[in-house]
């Protein structure tokens, strides 16, 4: 019975975004004191300011995927794709309730930490704390063979630790693209984040930001992010339907809408959905900040959210589209690398990382580094991300199989290096 409360727990409430971020901001008032009117007004705008959120991302998420169909067809490519998304329904399967258990330990011990240590980082992204939960959890299975009790207790700790640590290493980043803003980012695109800001000093200047872009004016319309973003999305999609054949795509992919208007439609498609992402994150923003307040005065002073990453995505849009572009070109060259070395698992490019990891790991490069830090970091964790996850997903044990993976810059890097020194651990006994 207690666990399957804790499944329903964890798994329909605490992995939804939208209901987590709404009772921290419900939490949040009330400990402020605030009138009933307030209260009710504050936790349900940011409720809905996240469900626009992922509704805006379900709707870049639906026409990025066919792309990656297309492209893959286009090209000639077979192999994994790496979409958090696609594995997650073999994830649950296989690891699903400890996975669950393991992520409520290591919200608990997040908290504590937070309250006793100097790292005040509190990760609210449910999802992302659900898909790395998961992966941590299978990698213990699958490597360790452990269970029980003690594969909740290492699990939790480990996790305690991912969600106290990560975004405190993003942190002086993302309070510098956002201009001190009280959040930071809690996603599995954080290492390739780190990255692209490290390396972003070395090639560029901040002062050459992508958003200063100066164009002439006939083209002055790509300063408007949608615009920008639609032109930019149609030809792409123009160019992957040319690729693999218009009849190919009417007959499998567009259902019969003639191919042309397709990759038009789903380029706009596109931009609809990030302009709607944008709006959910302003009215997000305008709740959850102030009521956080409450709870980082009473309960954890200097208290920080970690949240998604869309959550960026207004304050520096171009540089969102060249750490898009770019990302995809490295996970392609990487592809290649694979392909060359005769590596057991070819990894896909996939659609979907590269633009929310790529275009995110764009944004910190650019505040470092200007435009050419929106490019050069993106490309080389393209790179990294693929080959890296290649050498993943012998260590998933039940989850290697499925023809999909854990697809962000964390688990290609931190994830790999975690799963050898498990590998290492077991293998001394330990």
């Amino acid at each position: 019975m207690l666990m399957k409360f804790i499944e329903f727990f964890v798994l329909q409430l605490l992995s939804q975004p939208a209901i987590l971020l709404g009772l921290v901001a419900l939490i949040g008032l009330i400990i402020q004191k605030r009138s009933i009117d307030q209260i009710i007004m504050g936790s349900l705008k940011t409720t809905i300011g996240v469900v626009i959120i992922g509704a805006g991302a379900g709707v870049i998420s639906g026409s990025l995927i066919p792309l990656g169909e297309i492209l893959n067809v286009g090209f000639s490519i077979k192999g994994v794709m790496p979409t958090n998304e696609a594995v997650l329904p073999f994830a649950i399967k296989n690891f699903g309730s400890m996975g669950a258990l393991v992520m409520v330990g290591g919200f608990i011990i997040n908290i504590i930490l937070a309250r006793v240590t100097k790292f005040k980082f509190v990760y609210l992204t449910g999802h992302i704390m659900f898909y790395v939960s998961l992966f941590v959890t299978a990698i213990y299975v699958s490597i360790a063979h452990l269970s029980g009790i003690p594969l909740f207790v290492v699990g939790s700790i480990t996790m305690g630790l991912y969600f106290t640590l990560m975004p405190a290493l993003l942190n002086p980043y993302t309070s510098k693209i956002s201009g001190g803003e009280n959040f930071t980012v809690g996603h599995t695109g954080d290492v390739g984040y780190w990255f692209s800001a490290w390396i972003g000093k070395y090639v560029g200047n901040p002062e050459n930001s992508a958003e200063k872009f100066k164009l002439p004016k006939s083209l002055s319309f790509f300063r408007d992010s949608t615009a920008s973003m639609a032109v930019t999305m149609v030809i792409i999609f123009l160019v992957a339907v040319v690729a693999a054949g218009m009849s190919y795509v009417e007959a499998n992919v567009s259902k019969g809408t003639n191919a042309i208007i397709f990759a038009v439609m789903q380029g706009l498609l596109f931009a609809g959905g990030v302009t709607v992402v944008l709006a959910g994150v302003r009215m997000m923003l305008s709740e959850i900040i102030p009521a956080f307040s409450g709870i980082s005065e009473k309960l954890i002073p200097g208290a920080i959210p970690a949240i998604d990453c869309p959550v960026l995505f207004p304050y520096a849009p171009t540089a969102l589209i060249f750490g898009f572009i770019s990302m995809f070109v490295g996970m392609t060259i990487g592809m290649f690398v694979q392909m060359g070395l005769g590596a057991l698992y070819i990894i896909l490019p996939g659609i979907v990382p590269a633009f929310f990891a790529g275009g995110t790991a764009g944004i910190f490069g650019n505040s470092t580094g200007g435009w050419k830090g929106a490019i050069v970091g993106p490309f080389i964790v393209g790179i990294i991300l693929t080959v890296g996850t290649g050498y993943l997903i012998p260590s998933t044990g039940a989850l290697a199989t499925t023809g999909s993976t854990f697809g962000d810059p964390f688990y290609a890097t931190v994830g790999l290096g975690f799963a050898k020194l498990v590998t290492a651990l077991t293998s001394l006994g330990l």
